[in-house]
This record gives structure tokens, C-alpha cells and sequence, in this order.
């Protein structure tokens, strides 16, 4: 049920409320294998009649969400801007209507949906990161770097999921943890691409096949074949 202070609170977004659009590249360099943006001749490529995706910010900010991610369609190409109608109805932003037109650089687009597919330019093939592995929270949490991965026989996946389990158990290097540190916490199932956004002096290994097993050398911090450990057996 909502309060008087959440009427409140929506009456003022939406008379007095304002939204910004998100620069979503900083977010592409902090997770570059998860958050992909498209490649600047596909956004030199854009026409009047695409729809592009783009991240918008409210002020004040929505109760679920403090951004929404909604589609514009383009009217418009200017020499340093771009001017689009919101072809989506916002979700918990008043300050916001469908048919709204927005005035955006090439920069904000994280997506692009084409009028036409035939002028999309051809995009090389990117690497399956969205299988799954289990991981250190430590390596995710960026407190580790990986210092031993292995491979074994997928067995975490479970009926409906979307993306299969890619047999990866990687553990921290965990030499400058404290012992308090490596107890508080344990391992969990994630996206490789996680674990990439991290650390990704591994991604050669990527492809290697079931029953391969690798360690960090300290000295030189490469990565060395070895026999798989007894206590990964158990």
C-alpha cells in the first residue's frame, strides 16, 4: 500500500523531475567481457529509422530502478548528436513519456536494433563467457588473482538453465589473504565472464579440454600444466 510520502515522493518526479542518459563506457571498462558495447563502425553506421538502446537516469531517482534501459528510434542525425522519439514506455519514470524526443551522442548507444539488418556491419565472433564455473568469491570479488583452475566433467548445471556449466573450478591465489580472509568466505557459481572482468591472464586457456589442470608459477605468474591434485579427486 503506499503511503502519503510515496504520493508525495511521485508528484514531485513528476513535476519537478529531470533524467540524464548514463556514459556507459566506463561500466565496459570495468566488466569487458559481460558489458558489450557495439564497435564504433557499427555506431558511424547509424541511420535515421534504427533504434538504439540507451541507459537513462532519473532524478529523483525511481523506487525499483535508478536507471532504465529503453529503446529511441532515430529521426534525426546531427553532426555531433543524434536525436531519437522513446519508443518505450518507461516503468517508474514520470519525469519521462513514450514519444518523447531525446538528444543523445553516438557514445550512449549499448544497443543497436536496424532498421534494415543488411547495412549492419559484420561483427567477428565474440567468446562464449556466459558458461558457468565455480569460483573463489575471492578471484570475483577482486581480492585474489586466479592461481589454480582446473577442468572436470560438467556436473552443476540443472534442468531449464540458460547457459551450461563449462566444468572450470578455479581458485584464488590466496598467498596474500590472511587466514581470516580465506575462511570468510567460499566459492560460488558464476558467469566466466566474471571472472574474467577480474583476471584474465587465463583466457588462453579457456578452450583447454576436460581433465587439464593449471597453476600459477610465483615467480614468473604463468601459468603451468600440471597433473590434477589428489584433493581435486575427492
Amino acid at each position: 500500500m503506499r503511503t502519503l510520502l510515496d504520493r508525495i515522493h511521485d508528484l514531485r518526479r513528476r513535476l519537478f523531475g529531470r533524467y540524464e542518459l548514463d556514459d556507459p563506457r566506463p561500466i565496459a571498462r570495468e566488466a569487458p567481457y559481460t558489458f558489450h558495447l557495439p564497435p564504433e563502425d557499427e555506431l558511424r553506421a547509424l541511420a535515421v529509422g534504427d533504434h538504439a538502446k540507451l541507459m537513462f537516469r532519473g532524478d529523483p531517482p525511481g523506487r525499483e530502478w535508478a536507471v532504465e534501459r529503453m529503446w529511441v528510434q532515430i529521426v534525426e542525425i546531427g553532426p555531433d548528436h543524434l536525436l531519437g522519439v522513446l519508443d518505450n514506455v518507461p516503468n517508474d519514470m514520470p519525469q519521462l513519456k513514450v514519444g518523447a524526443t531525446v538528444r543523445f551522442a553516438r557514445h550512449h548507444v549499448i544497443d543497436i536494433d536496424w532498421a534494415d539488418p543488411a547495412r549492419a556491419p559484420a561483427r567477428a565472433p565474440e567468446r562464449q563467457v556466459w558458461d558457468r564455473c565455480m569460483v573463489d568469491q575471492h578471484v570475483v570479488d577482486g581480492d585474489a588473482p586466479v592461481g589454480y583452475l582446473y577442468r572436470e566433467e560438467p556436473d552443476l548445471a540443472e534442468d531449464g538453465d540458460r547457459f551450461p556449466d563449462s566444468g572450470w573450478r578455479i581458485r584464488a591465489d590466496e598467498s596474500g589473504l590472511a587466514k581470516g580472509e580465506v575462511e570468510a568466505r567460499g566459492p560460488t557459481y558464476v558467469a566466466i565472464g566474471v571472472v574474467l572482468n577480474q583476471d584474465d591472464s587465463w583466457i588462453h586457456l579457456l578452450d583447454e579440454p576436460i581433465g587439464s589442470a593449471f597453476l600459477r608459477d610465483p615467480d614468473t605468474g604463468l601459468f603451468v600444466r600440471e597433473e590434477r591434485r589428489q584433493e581435486d579427486e575427492a
